[in-house]
């Protein structure tokens, strides 16, 4: 793909909406009906769109380049981990929230900001290189 057809967030506009289609997709066939209480959906739409947040930058800035030389297994850990962070991140934080009486846009908003904070921060520890401050003294 070409990188320069789309501004970064052309990119990541698109990557949410499929990420937030797949996973309603997810929730609507599987998970809803079946396992998951309909107030915790939004759990679902966090955690596979946190791995778009992350990782359009990732490709896109060509300081972050020599992420992908990585092995394959070790980027892969790293996605795991970024969906899990989400996922768990946004499920504690609902979990905490759901009686409280607020709205289910606010639920929604405060439990992606804790699970892609999360995310975030489990893949800034599994990679800390990448964010380091480089100064020359």
């Amino acid at each position: 793909m070409d990188k320069e057809r789309l501004p970064r967030w052309g990119w990541l506009l698109i990557g949410l909406f499929l990420a937030a289609l797949g996973a309603n997709l997810l929730n609507l066939l599987v998970l809803v009906p079946t396992v998951l209480p309909e107030a915790y959906r939004s759990v679902t739409v966090i955690a596979i769109m946190s791995p778009v947040l992350i990782y359009v930058g990732v490709w896109y800035d060509e300081e972050r380049q020599s992420y992908w030389d990585h092995s394959r297994a070790r980027v892969v850990g790293d996605v795991l981990f970024v969906v899990a962070g989400a996922a768990l991140g946004s499920a504690v934080a609902l979990a905490a929230i759901i009686d409280l009486g607020l709205s289910s846009f606010l639920q929604d908003v405060l439990a992606m900001a804790a699970g892609f904070l999360l995310a975030w921060g489990l893949f800034w520890w599994r990679n800390p290189d990448m964010y380091a401050v480089e100064t020359d003294r």
